[in-house]
């Protein structure tokens, strides 16, 4: 059977490389052990069969037991109310969703035994990043978010359920699988030892750190938008493109700023599953979400400053165009004037019997311009 599902990962997979390793993790968790095959996905065909919702897509990614820290075998949702029921011990299960229906969330909430209002929750998605406390567990609730190649934000959902013997991570939208944050805590079992407080500490941590892409993807729109302002004409678009910036901070300031309390009451609760180890580990956390939140300040400050400098911008391009309006428009006042004088057609007017007076009249408006001309172009109105 073993075999099976191995060809099966093999002529659907392929031989996949070695998952990249986030910088945060690298001190923290030695590279997991590589063969050439993706062992959780070799894992997830196993109970395909029973973990599809009406439609045939997957839902449950993967549902592990493990003890001590190893992982033991691969469970069916059947089987989960059965392991939590006997003795547990150091064991816990690990269960990995992806959109679950309506129905697979009240079969999960039937054989964890969860609360129905954060069930509820998981199933609405579209949450604030909150942490509420039911009986003997916790309900987390975390946006993640990520940059593709071009610098757009894509935004998710992750909601995780944290009990004794138990860790239930539930995905929503476009988020990173955490398949990665599964091997690493794998190849690391004297850590995930201490169960699953540590489990909810490496998922946390790998959203978290995910975060700092992300603010470098908003660093370099930034810094292209400073360079369109200050380097050509004022433009309206450049203003719709720092306020469209403006917007998606907004938002990912409002996925960063809830995480500081989540992380706060995290470190406060008197909670067994977590230890006194595991919340060092924790604060760590609490350190990256600061520093991304003071970050993301420091962003929008400059946003701000940058909006005020092309408005700066194009309002000096207007009093430009208005200064170069104004001097024409002394300059033909000059011969405007003078025409309408000599137009009025008064009978008694010496210059007209002149016979210098048409030459004079027409250098005198050709001096006049001439002089108002040069000076406005010395003053830079012209």
């Amino acid at each position: 059977m073993a075999e099976t599902s191995r060809v099966a990962c093999i002529e659907r997979c392929g031989r996949p490389p070695p998952l990249a390793r986030p910088a945060a993790l690298a001190g923290r968790f030695p590279a997991a052990p590589s063969d050439g095959y993706d062992h959780a996905a070799m894992g997830e065909t196993a109970a395909a069969a029973e973990t599809t919702d009406p439609n045939g897509r997957n839902t449950i990614v993967q549902c592990v037991e493990y003890d001590q820290g190893r992982r033991l075998r691969e469970l069916s949702l059947d089987e989960v109310s059965d392991v939590l029921e006997g003795e547990t011990g150091g064991r816990f299960i690990w269960i990995g969703l992806y959109e679950p229906e309506e129905w697979m969330l009240h079969k999960v909430q039937q054989e964890f035994g969860l609360h129905e209002l954060a069930i509820e929750d998981a199933l609405r998605a579209h949450q604030r990043p909150k942490i509420e406390e039911y009986g003997q567990g916790i309900f987390i609730v975390m946006r993640t978010a990520h940059a593709n190649e071009h610098g757009q934000i894509h935004f998710g959902e992750t909601h995780i359920f944290v009990g004794g013997h138990y860790v239930v991570s539930v995905r929503h939208g476009e988020s990173k699988g955490y398949l990665p944050v599964r091997l690493r805590c794998e190849s690391t079992p004297h850590l995930l030892a201490h169960g699953p407080g540590f489990a909810l500490y490496a998922l946390m941590d790998f959203i978290v750190d995910n975060y700092f892409p992300v603010v470098d993807a908003f660093e370099d729109r930034l810094g292209k938008l400073e360079r369109v302002i200050f380097s050509g004409a004022p433009a309206r678009d450049t203003t719709e493109r720092i306020y469209m910036l403006k917007s998606e901070l907004l938002e990912f300031k409002r996925t960063v700023a809830p995480l500081i309390e989540v992380c706060n009451r995290l470190l406060r609760f008197d909670v067994a599953f977590i230890s006194h180890d595991t919340r060092n580990y924790l604060r760590d956390v609490y350190d990256h979400v600061l520093r991304v939140n003071e970050a993301v300040d420091t962003l929008r400050e400059l946003l701000a400053s940058a909006l005020e400098a092309n408005l700066a911008l194009v309002g000096v391009a207007q009093n430009d165009v208005a200064k170069q309006l104004a001097g024409w428009a002394a300059i033909l006042a000059v011969p405007t004037m003078i025409a309408g004088i000599y137009g009025m057609n008064f009978e008694h007017m010496p210059e007209l019997g002149w016979s210098l007076g048409y030459p004079l009249v027409m250098a005198t408006m050709a001096a006049v311009c001439g002089t108002l001309y040069w000076r406005f172009r010395k003053a830079g109105w012209l």
